[in-house]
């Protein structure tokens, strides 16, 4: 069994193996969609997209992962966001929290070329740019698409989730799972994930 250094690197590796769907998304589509994993980014990849107030160059989120569903008109893009987030303490979840709360600024989620023109996958050559839909011609600039929608998955610690589950209510944009569900081997495939990740979606409000 292969030894990890941190449990970052057994996170990245675990959320290495997801694709580029998420998992419990992956059934029968409805309507246009471009599900793209951005983080973690492929180990050959130095770049990766991230998240941003319109504005700032300094302060960045960077999620342990980040799936960004790329939709609307080439004359008007945006994206829907998974970000899932490992938490080993507490006070790492309530840092972690203030950067997805509901808010009144709009934040961006910023791609860079390299990125965009890498392919999605080492068996599909097809660059990222052209699976997301939305882009016309092969992009020369970083592109920052509108967040339309946000959903978050918080993993944490077993003793933390238990206590957290017993006496908190997420909010509507928030999913939570234990530690070990995230690190498990092949954990997108585990049912109550999927079932769990299924509703993390506007679509699910809807009959």
């Amino acid at each position: 069994m292969r030894e990890f250094q941190s449990l970052d690197a057994l996170v990245r590796t675990r959320l290495r193996q997801w694709p580029q769907r998420p998992p419990g998304l992956d059934g029968p589509r409805t309507g246009r969609d471009g599900w793209l994993r951005g983080r973690p980014s492929d180990t050959t990849s130095p770049c990766h997209p991230f998240l941003k107030l319109p504005g700032s160059d300094r302060l960045r989120t960077l999620p342990d992962g980040l799936w960004l569903n790329f939709a609307g008109t080439p004359a008007e893009p945006f994206v829907d966001i998974l970000a899932i987030e490992a938490c080993a303490s507490l006070p790492n979840l309530l840092d972690k929290r203030s950067r997805f709360a509901p808010s009144t600024h709009s934040l961006l989620a910023v791609c860079p070329v390299p990125w965009l023109l890498a392919p999605v996958t080492a068996n599909d050559l097809t660059p990222r740019w052209q699976a997301t839909g939305v882009l016309i011609h092969q992009p020369t600039s970083t592109l920052c698409l509108p967040v339309r929608d946000i959903r978050v998955m918080y993993a944490l610690k077993r003793n933390h989730y238990d206590g957290f589950a017993e006496s908190q209510v997420p909010h509507a944009h928030e999913y939570f799972v234990p530690m070990d569900t995230l690190t498990a081997e092949a954990g997108y495939e585990n049912p109550r994930l999927k079932a769990l990740l299924a509703r993390a979606t506007a679509r699910a409000n809807f009959f």
